[in-house]
């Protein structure tokens, strides 16, 4: 199969960790990378920018994961489009917080951030496996976090969803592996991000061993390493990136 028929695939890959995991790949691989941004889309054409500057090439999708019909339907469209192109990388990136205590917590708030993390993931990677699976080949990351293996106040939602994905990482793992899919979860702690924005800095890398937060490239080198032929005797694992937090 000719080799620009490969693809990558990072939701919520616009901004943030999702980006710098894009500019990443197309760095470290030869895939063609596909950005999935659901809202924002000058900043996944931003992110093209920055991918073609690097020498790579890729092109921009919009979904919103948390809807299963909007992601069959875009997902579908692509596919005719591009007959032949294999998507062999999937990250799944896309995600949300809405924090506040459980107490008071809205049935949204709670719905909101599981449909966007939890079925988010379903949805797009149910869609995905049965190519990659025939294809005998892939690779698929999952974004969670320190707050789905630790736990933090106030984000009782969004550790259950990463928490489930977690656990849904390893179970998927094994159902995949014979096939040589390789199914792992990155869990980021402290990240400069817009996502991290409004955090007092200063006392939270008080309680980080390494003294700071991380920036976005380190995670993105971990993933562009689980993305290749060179992790393919890791599969079912979590890899925490948290500067030592535990």
């Amino acid at each position: 199969m000719p080799k620009q028929t490969k693809y990558a695939l990072i939701t919520g890959g616009s901004r943030g960790i999702g980006k710098a995991i894009c500019i990443q790949l197309a760095k470290d691989s030869e895939y063609h990378i596909i950005i999935n941004y659901n809202q924002n889309k000058e900043a996944a054409l931003q992110t093209l920018k920055q991918i073609e500057a690097a020498g790579g090439s890729g092109q921009t999708i919009q979904f919103d994961v948390s809807n299963f019909e909007n992601v069959q339907t875009s997902l579908n469209a692509w596919q005719e489009q591009h007959s032949g192109a294999i998507i062999e990388v999937l990250v799944n990136n896309a995600g949300i917080t809405n924090d506040g205590l459980f107490m008071w917590m809205k049935p949204q708030q709670w719905n909101d951030v599981i449909n966007t993390n939890l079925n988010g993931f379903f949805n797009v990677t149910n869609h995905l496996i049965e190519k990659m699976l025939l294809n005998r080949y892939g690779r698929i990351i999952n974004m969670v976090s320190i707050s789905g293996l630790k736990g933090v106040s106030g984000q009782t939602n969004y550790s259950a969803a990463k928490g489930a994905i977690i656990a849904a990482t390893k179970s998927l793992s094994m159902e995949v592996a014979k096939r040589n899919i390789t199914v792992n979860a990155v869990a980021p702690g402290f990240i400069r991000t817009d996502m991290t924005e409004g955090l007092d800095e200063a006392t939270l890398k008080k309680m980080i061993p390494a003294n700071r937060f991380g920036d976005p490239e380190e995670v993105a080198h971990l993933v562009a390493f689980l993305a290749s032929k060179k992790a393919s005797y890791i599969t079912g694992e979590v890899i925490s990136i948290s500067g030592g937090v535990h």
